[in-house]
């Protein structure tokens, strides 16, 4: 049996759009409603600037308040983002602030259903407790022509992690989680997380999903769009200036 082999962001790229017709929904709203809200949570954005982004409540009225104004289900958060909503000092390190998004948001209540996208296994999970951090982590692996990369789901309820064990097998579309309340999932408004990376190195269960501006170039290359996968067709092309 050949061993799976790593991938680069850009052959990644042509893998996913060539296996489009695999990739299923992993939740069961529809991502291309026109009236989902797509977010802006920079510093362009005077909506934000005075909101406490570790104030669960403060932060989900204005985000549930819009996704409701506007008759949708689902909110979005962008890609490849320079959020104002991380200048906290829990989200410093030695190269700065880790203000760089590096996966897509979805916005939705708590308990949300979350399906695999495509088949794989569990590679890791954990539960990362810390203030401001993901919460209930689960990462899957999978192959598509015999090249590995890995999906990220954050902020996911405690509960999720009761039902999965390391190197579990998983379909296409198979119910392998749900969306977490701000009591479980570090402190957030109930949203998901997810994030594509090509290569895991030995994080096991966790995986940076926000980086600093000195580090933005060699995050993306490890974290492509993962738009790839989701197709949300209202999402412009990432910024990677």
């Amino acid at each position: 049996m050949t061993r799976p082999r790593s991938v680069s962001a850009g052959e990644l790229t042509g893998l996913l759009a060539e296996y489009r017709f695999m990739v299923g929904p992993i939740v069961a709203h529809d991502l291309n409603d026109p009236r989902n809200v797509i977010f802006d949570l920079t510093n362009a954005n005077p909506a934000i600037r005075d909101i406490d982004p570790l104030n669960p409540g403060e932060l989900g009225r204005y985000i549930f308040g819009a996704i409701k104004a506007a008759g949708a289900t689902l909110g979005i958060g962008r890609y490849n983002e320079d959020r104002i909503l991380y200048r906290s000092g829990l989200f410093r390190n030695d190269s700065g602030s880790r203000t760089i998004h590096l996966g897509i948001d979805i916005w939705a209540s708590a308990q949300t259903p979350v399906f695999a996208p495509l088949p794989g296994r569990v590679h890791s999970m954990a539960d990362n407790r810390a203030a401001g951090d993901y919460g209930p982590t689960v990462i899957l692996e999978h192959e598509l022509d015999n090249a590995r990369f890995y999906t990220l789901y954050g902020h996911l309820g405690r509960a999720t992690l009761k039902g999965l064990a390391e190197g579990l097998p998983l379909r296409r579309s198979q119910r392998f989680a749900a969306i977490g309340g701000a009591g479980e999932n570090g402190g957030w408004p109930p949203h998901l997380h997810f994030q594509i990376i090509t290569d895991i190195g030995d994080w096991v269960g966790d995986f940076p999903g926000v980086t600093a501006a000195a580090e933005r170039k060699r995050y993306l290359k490890l974290c492509p769009d993962p738009n790839l996968i989701l197709g949300i067709e209202r999402l412009r092309p990432p910024d990677e200036e």
